[in-house]
């Protein structure tokens, strides 16, 4: 009796709440894009709308994966790296745009960050577990410079300085489609979401009341959490290397490359960035486990607004100073 009466009272709170705006509810999507798990939950008091603002969402994850994708073949990334290495090649704005930003994050970040990691890292494959020899890698590292990368900004068009000049831009696209996300929320007016790619994750507001929360999931052992975050109104991204990778010989071969070796980057497990913007902390968190802990959190140390979570090579959590600050001690 109890169970009917208050499946019916659930139903009656909502015919009121009709007389006033709400009988608001959350709603979630998942797919997969990207070579990722893309997930979408909005707080919404009108499901039909909801439902298409996911929709909405998800397409647009899908146009960001087919224009930015090395894998696809007849994708903008893959025809400007057909096409860049003899000549100007026309781009999008948002191309334009996004090779723009991973430029700054280049010079931001001493070279750390390269798009032009991929001349290396385009002969490692992580699924068949092969690596390029030292002697693929030794030519090719020769082509890894951004500044090989030339932009025409005031002719909308791109060139390559080197005709073994490859590029990537999975270091930064996956914080791009967030950003691009989370932008279509706003203007749709919700004030409670959270879209995530893979490590990539941004949230508007809070949890109807609470912090949302973002786990670190422990490097070696995918059972566990390092850390968990509450979080309101923030972008959140981890970079770690046990998210493609192939064991041989005792070696780790991982897909985050150090620009000057063309070698998976050794300084850290995992690295997590806090910060406004997802293109930005994505960004940032390629750069910071390039950089390894000491140099990567004295560069974040230096950006306001900006924080870091670093697990070291030993399994050592590792925090950037205003974590620190707020850290509890024991």
């Amino acid at each position: 009796m109890w169970k009917w009466i208050s499946h019916h009272l659930v139903g009656l709170c909502c015919l009121i709440a009709l007389a006033q705006p709400v009988c608001a509810e959350w709603h979630t999507e998942t797919q997969a894009i990207m070579g990722t798990r893309v997930h979408v939950e909005i707080f919404h008091e009108d499901p039909a709308a909801a439902r298409q603002l996911l929709s909405d969402v998800m397409w647009e994850m899908h146009r960001i994966d087919h224009a930015f994708s090395s894998y696809k073949e007849d994708s903008e990334l893959s025809r400007l790296n057909r096409e860049a290495t003899t000549g100007w090649v026309s781009v999008s704005d948002e191309m334009m745009d996004l090779l723009t930003k991973a430029e700054r994050m280049s010079e931001l970040t001493g070279g750390a960050f390269d798009i032009t990691y991929a001349s290396v890292g385009r002969y490692y494959d992580y699924r068949a577990g092969t690596a390029p020899d030292d002697a693929t890698i030794e030519a090719a590292v020769k082509a890894i410079d951004y500044r090989y990368v030339e932009r025409d900004v005031a002719g909308q068009r791109v060139r390559y300085r080197r005709p073994e000049v490859y590029i990537a831009l999975g270091g930064i696209a996956k914080g791009h489609a967030v950003d691009r996300g989370i932008a279509m929320l706003h203007a749709a007016g919700v004030e409670q979401a959270s879209v995530a790619a893979g490590g990539d994750s941004r949230i508007i507001g809070d949890r109807r009341g609470k912090p949302w929360t973002v786990g670190i999931r422990h490097p070696r052992d995918d059972k566990k959490m390092s850390a968990v975050l509450p979080l309101v109104d923030t972008a959140v991204s981890t970079s770690g290397d046990y998210e493609r990778y192939f064991e041989k010989d005792g070696v780790r071969y991982h897909h985050i490359l150090d620009p000057t070796t063309g070698r998976s980057a050794e300084g850290a497990w995992s690295v997590t960035i806090l910060g406004p913007e997802a293109t930005f902390t994505d960004g940032l968190s390629t750069s910071v486990f390039v950089l390894g802990p000491e140099r990567g959190l004295a560069l974040i140390d230096r950006l306001p607004g900006v924080d870091a979570i670093v697990i070291d090579p030993s399994g050592q959590l590792r925090f950037s100073a205003d974590l620190l600050d707020l850290k509890p001690s024991n």
